[in-house]
Order: structure tokens, then sequence, then C-alpha cells
């Protein structure tokens, strides 16, 4: 190269997006980790007495458990956010079954650890007709026993795949909830507990009607 002639400057190496395999790998190692964990073992169960709750919902507007629950039982998600499809699918299944849960006379939520501007947006995308709860940080999760922190090695992969989830969740704590089902009765009793670390083993959201029939011939 002649004196005087412009160095070409390095190119600066570009993060590749995770294929597809990367995805399938990183959820595999997702599951393998909550069930070595054992996180879903000492989540609440059939039997416990859920915690009560006051979060707002995806509007700002504040929703308690205790005035839910003077209608009838309630049914509750624990939703990650709408980077997660199978996690989006689920609560378009339940909204496809909301008319039947209402019928048995219980009310149907949903939690994120999401900020209620993403909340709001999942809520608009999803055509859902029930509320998306704020637990910024996860305190009620942790009640429940299904929140978990995120591995490093994970974090990596959520970073490389455009998922910031201390700007989605507005918090640091790199801590997401375990998907979870449970069924409340009136008295805040929890009737009917499903978690699931692997994110592809759900059981038919219609499972979840016998336990509200049940409930309301009580």
């Amino acid at each position: 190269m002649r004196k005087g002639q412009n160095t070409p400057a390095a190119a600066s190496p570009r993060a590749t997006k995770p294929s597809k395999r990367d995805a399938a790998d990183a959820m595999r190692s997702a599951t393998e980790y909550l069930i070595a964990t054992r996180q879903a073992e000492r989540s609440l169960q059939a039997g416990n007495s859920a915690p009560s709750f006051r979060l707002r919902d995806q509007r700002g507007a504040e929703v308690a458990s205790e005035i839910l629950l003077r209608h009838g039982p309630l049914l509750l998600t624990f939703y990650t956010g709408l980077w997660c499809p199978a996690c989006s699918r689920d609560l378009q299944a339940f909204e496809s079954l909301r008319p039947s849960v209402e019928a048995r006379g219980a009310s149907l939520v949903s939690i994120s650890q999401q900020m209620a501007a993403e909340n709001a947006k999942a809520h608009a995308q999803l055509k859902l007709g029930f509320p998306i709860l704020s637990d910024r940080g996860g305190r009620i999760a942790q009640l429940f026993g299904v929140r978990w922190c995120i591995p490093e090695l994970l974090r990596d992969f959520h970073r490389k795949s455009g998922i910031d989830l201390p700007l989605l969740n507005g918090d640091e704590s790199w801590t997401l909830p375990i998907s979870a089902r449970f069924i409340l009765d009136r008295a805040g009793v929890i009737a009917y507990s499903e978690i699931n670390p692997g994110q592809s083993v759900r059981s038919p959201p219609r499972d979840v009607l016998p336990v509200l029939d049940r409930l309301r011939a009580a």
C-alpha cells in the first residue's frame, strides 16, 4: 500500500441473531435448569392459601384479588410476554375459553412482570377481554413460588435475540414467572395449580372447566 493511502477501517463484528436451533437449545436449557432447581416443586399447590394482591392492569386501573373473589372463583395465569410465542398462544386459548369461564361465575386474569405499557401492547395485539396485571419485580410471582432468575448463559441468548428484559420489565433482576395456572376458590384457597417448567408441556385450557364446575356445585 502506498504511503498516504487511507487504510480501510476494520469491519466491526455484528451480533448474529440466534437461529431456530439456537432458540430450541435455549428453551431446552431453560427447562433443564428449572427442573434441576426443583422450582416448580416449591411453588404453591392445591390446598394452600393464595396471597392476596393489588396490581395495576394494562390501562393503569387497580385490580384487587379480594374484590374479584367476592364474585366467584379466580382463574389466574402467569405470563412472560409477547416475545414468547407459546405463552401468547396460551393467553389466546384462554380468551377463547373466557365465555365458558365466566358462565361458571369465575373471573380470569393474567399476571406479568412486564411494565403496563408492554402489557397494553400484548393485550391489544392478542385481542384479550381479560386484564394483564403488572407485577414489576415479580413480588406476587415470588409469593406464589413461580419467580425464577435467568442464568447468565440464557441472558446472553436473550440479548442476542433482542429481548431486553430489563427494559420490558422495568427492573434489572432478570427474573421471570414460570408458566403457571392457578384456580382460587372464593375463600382464596388454591383449588388447582399447574406449573410448567417446559413451555411446550401444558394441559389443554379446557381442563380447568371441571374444576370450576366442582367449585360452582360446592
